[in-house]
């Protein structure tokens, strides 16, 4: 490899510190999420919830979220996206309060939906700074970076929520994220320059007819619905995981900390390593390998009944390889598809419609899962896992479609340089 090929694929500092700060962002939005699962044994039993009632509690947040990102995607290319994201985030933490001072379903509701509107759009603008600031050599490893926090939220966020939850109650852990999430707002407003290249190249459609023209593009639609088939499957199992461990797997609420944060480990340690391997070998390959491992561990997990904390250990972290190497290449390759000009809107609506099918996916597994009581096993768990199966294959062949794409775009690209440096040449 040449110096100038070196050169290319480090990161500079600034870049350094632009990947931390978004990180942290995500770490704090991915746990305000992630918390309402491990929560859930004890949200369910203090309130006296059913699962569906669980459920819509999850999907208030992705359903609010996703409205949030298609009322927002005409205007997400027309502003400075460290603004952007500055103007959400506070809004986001301002949700999250409300969140620890709720002491009722209704209220707890209120707070989840303010929430939503807020932080669903976050992770559309870091993602539009990240193709921004990042070429595609390095966005794998960027992406996997970035995922590091989903892995960090187990390791740190949530085995300390529960453990805050279990001395002060489950309102508790929102406190402590609006307490990190604020500290992460001053960084951000301090450290990272303005992120506005985007807005030299843009015309003059009004925001509307800037989201119809996102909307319209054939190329575009295919990464939407990627996007939205690989959320259905990843938020279907999510809300249930802590009440399916108590309550069949019999894992008690003591260990439950120490189960999320083994997963969380190995998520840390796995998420930089499948970012390079998908910045070295076919993005695409490395999905389809990660969607057939993570089938056979649905499978498994699903109809797994009272097992040692142990081996449920060892499943949990086989099922984190699984899902982490599915996120970070088709992060990567569905970033690739939007032009400059259109990233921004790109970003919010498919962020919107992963947030829209993650609360349908909340919501159809509550009506999906079923429990007598509080402290009955779960049932019908399995039937989770085969939809999810059945899902996975086509959000692998969506995939496809978008990997061939991006390396249509990629060939058009070399045939334009080519043809200039001929111009030049013959000049």
């Amino acid at each position: 490899m040449n110096d100038s090929n070196h050169q290319l694929k480090k990161f500079t500092p600034y870049q350094v510190l632009v990947i931390v700060m978004l990180a942290l962002t995500q770490f704090t939005v991915i746990l305000d999420f992630m918390v309402m699962s491990p929560l859930g044994d004890m949200l369910m039993k203090s309130m006296a919830l059913k699962t569906s009632q669980f459920g819509f509690a999850v999907s208030s947040y992705a359903f609010s979220a996703g409205i949030s990102g298609l009322l927002t995607a005409g205007f997400a290319d027309k502003f400075d996206r460290k603004k952007l994201l500055l103007f959400f985030y506070i809004g986001f933490i301002a949700g999250t309060f409300f969140c620890s001072i709720a002491t009722s379903y209704p209220m707890l509701i209120a707070a989840r939906i303010i929430t939503g509107l807020f932080g669903g759009v976050i992770g559309s603008i870091s993602m539009a700074i990240v193709a921004d600031l990042f070429p595609i050599e390095k966005r794998g490893r960027v992406m996997g970076f970035m995922q590091m926090s989903f892995g960090a939220s187990q390791v740190l966020g949530i085995p300390i929520g529960l453990y805050i939850a279990n001395s002060w109650g489950w309102q508790s852990p929102f406190l402590m994220i609006v307490i990190l999430a604020a500290s992460v707002w001053l960084f951000v407003l301090i450290k990272m320059h303005p992120v506005n290249a985007h807005l030299k190249v843009q015309t003059d459609k009004s925001p509307f007819m800037h989201l119809v023209h996102t909307v319209s593009k054939r190329d575009y639609r295919i990464g939407f619905l990627a996007t939205a088939m690989l959320s259905l499957g990843g938020f279907m199992m999510m809300p249930w995981g802590s009440a399916f461990a108590i309550n069949n797997l019999r894992i008690t609420q003591q260990q439950l900390p120490l189960l999320f944060m083994v997963s969380g480990v190995s998520s840390l340690f796995i998420m930089p390593l499948i970012g390079r391997v998908s910045d070295k070998i076919d993005k695409f390959n490395v999905f389809a390998f990660a969607s057939a491992w993570m089938i056979v561990m649905v499978l498994i997990y699903t109809n797994m009944s009272v097992t040692p904390l142990p081996l449920v250990m060892v499943m949990n972290v086989f099922f984190m390889i699984g899902i982490m190497s599915r996120m970070v290449p088709s992060s990567a390759m569905v970033s690739a598809l939007p032009k400059m000009q259109d990233r921004g809107a790109f970003m919010s609506i498919s962020s919107s419609l992963q947030q829209i099918s993650g609360g349908i996916a909340a919501a159809a597994g509550g009506m999906i899962v079923y429990q007598k009581d509080k402290f009955s096993p779960l049932e019908h768990y399995n039937t989770l896992g085969m939809v999810i199966t059945g899902l996975s294959l086509i959000c692998l062949f969506l995939i496809y479609r978008v990997s061939r794409l991006i390396k249509t775009q990629q060939n058009e690209k070399e045939r334009e340089k080519v043809k200039v440096e001929l111009q030049v040449v013959e000049v």
